[in-house]
């Protein structure tokens, strides 16, 4: 049986151990901020602000339209496109990229695996999709949900359809005037479901999620190496993905939501994403550079044989400043 080295071994054990604790930590994280959501989302763990309102207010009386499953975008379809959507096209821009450097002549052999350890080789393309993938839109369109829902709860504007579903009695009240502030909760007479779901409409998730999934694909579309054919298409469907992310705000803005909710949530998805671009971007620079030569003494540059080829050692490589000598 082969013998494996001693100092294999030890470097695949670390490896291994520091890949387990990554592991470990990003799983306890995920699990805490979607623990997180769903506690804002399906509980009243945390209460929601109460905002009051003045009779008779022509702001909040709009008609209610049933709820968001009847929408013309309903949290299924969107949560399918934001996470199917960057997922399908990213797997795919990645094996066709691979594909083509791959075959490409130009292409160095030592490039197409990345080394992890001094035993172990990753493919660079799944490590890239991975990359892109899970560090970049599934965790962050968490935060991105988080972020949202801290928000609503804060602030507990009211929907444009609140006095509907609220159906104050104003006799009760002393509505006599129309500019009486109501404050207390009790004044809502209408189904409890309805009245929380009208509570926290700002800022606007479906305008915060699709504009994060739209800006996150078009930056990745125009960050990634050109290619023949892309120069027209790069740009076309970033401006196409952006276009259906103002469309899915704008739809909300009927009778869902204010125009001051979608903006906001158009803000904090484009936050997001570009502070997730960014950081992508500095992570691979800086393993970039981390590689360089010059950096790492140990590390010496390989001679490809087809650009340095052997030099014959009856040829002087600088005849001018040897020249030959004849004998006297």
């Amino acid at each position: 049986a082969p013998i494996i080295p001693t100092t294999n071994l030890s470097s695949l054990k670390c490896l291994l151990l520091s890949l387990c604790i990554m592991l470990y930590f990003q799983l306890v994280i995920m699990a805490g901020t979607i623990m997180l959501a769903y506690y804002f989302e399906y509980t009243d763990t945390f209460s929601v602000h109460v905002q009051g309102f003045f009779c008779y207010d022509a702001t909040f009386t709009k008609p209610y339209l049933g709820p968001e499953e009847s929408s013309a975008v309903p949290p299924v379809l969107l949560y399918a496109v934001v996470t199917g959507l960057p997922t399908l096209l990213i797997t795919i821009t990645e094996t066709v990229m691979f594909l083509v450097q791959y075959t490409s002549k130009e292409f160095d052999r030592s490039d197409k695996t990345v080394a992890t350890g001094d035993c172990c080789y990753l493919n660079p393309m799944v490590r890239r999709t991975f990359r892109f993938l899970g560090k970049g839109l599934r965790l962050w369109s968490l935060y991105c949900g988080y972020f949202v829902n801290a928000g609503q709860v804060v602030t507990g504007n009211l929907a444009p359809y609140f006095l509907t579903v609220c159906k104050p009695n104003y006799t009760a009240l002393g509505c006599q005037q129309a500019l009486r502030y109501i404050s207390h909760q009790e004044a809502c007479t209408g189904n409890q479901d309805d009245i929380l779901r009208a509570r926290k409409t700002f800022p606007s998730k479906e305008a915060a999620l699709s504009i994060y999934a739209a800006l996150y694909l078009a930056m990745y579309l125009t960050c990634t190496e050109p290619m023949k054919g892309t120069r027209l298409a790069k740009p076309v469907l970033s401006l196409g993905l952006v276009c259906l992310a103002f469309l899915t705000g704008l739809n909300r803005v009927a009778y869902r939501n204010h125009w001051s909710d979608v903006i906001a949530g158009f803000l904090i998805g484009s936050a997001i994403a570009t502070f997730l671009v960014s950081i992508l971007r500095n992570t691979r620079r800086i393993s970039n550079t981390s590689i360089h030569p010059s950096t790492h003494p140990s590390i010496h540059p390989s001679i490809h044989p087809s650009i340095h080829p052997p030099i014959h050692p009856s040829i002087s490589i600088h005849p001018s400043i040897h020249p030959p000598i004849h004998p006297s």
